[in-house]
């Protein structure tokens, strides 16, 4: 019913078990996650992170300017939910902790890992 619906609105479904994070946080947390450790244990630049996996895997956004785009703060929350609920793999990275404690939330506060105006 709710595929009808939807369908008639014009809009694309997909179908998911009920487990935690579903089937996008599940996956966009983790690689989220895994882009601000890599920033925090100087891989590359944040600039240079989001480039090259814009450029690599053809993403509009990459994890750190989509992170800052959700809110920090969003994202702290769900990496922690996945993290009670599926283990330590989906640990949140010390940096997004940092971030929200010091009130860095991303966009909506005009600081993140990018300052906006």
């Amino acid at each position: 019913m709710a595929h009808d619906f939807s369908e008639a609105l014009g809009k694309e479904t997909w179908e998911s078990d009920d487990k935690p994070g579903f089937v996008s946080n599940r996956i966009l947390m983790p690689w989220i996650n895994e882009g601000i450790r890599a920033f925090d244990e100087g891989v590359a630049t944040k600039e240079d992170i989001d480039r090259g996996m814009k450029l690599g895997t053809n993403v509009p956004m990459g994890p750190l300017e989509l992170a800052d785009h959700i809110g920090l703060d969003i994202c702290l929350d769900a990496t922690e939910t996945l993290h009670e609920e599926l283990g330590d793999r989906y640990t949140p990275a010390y940096l997004l902790k940092r971030e929200v404690d010091a009130g860095d939330l991303g966009k909506k506060t005009g600081k993140g890992f990018y300052e906006y105006d």
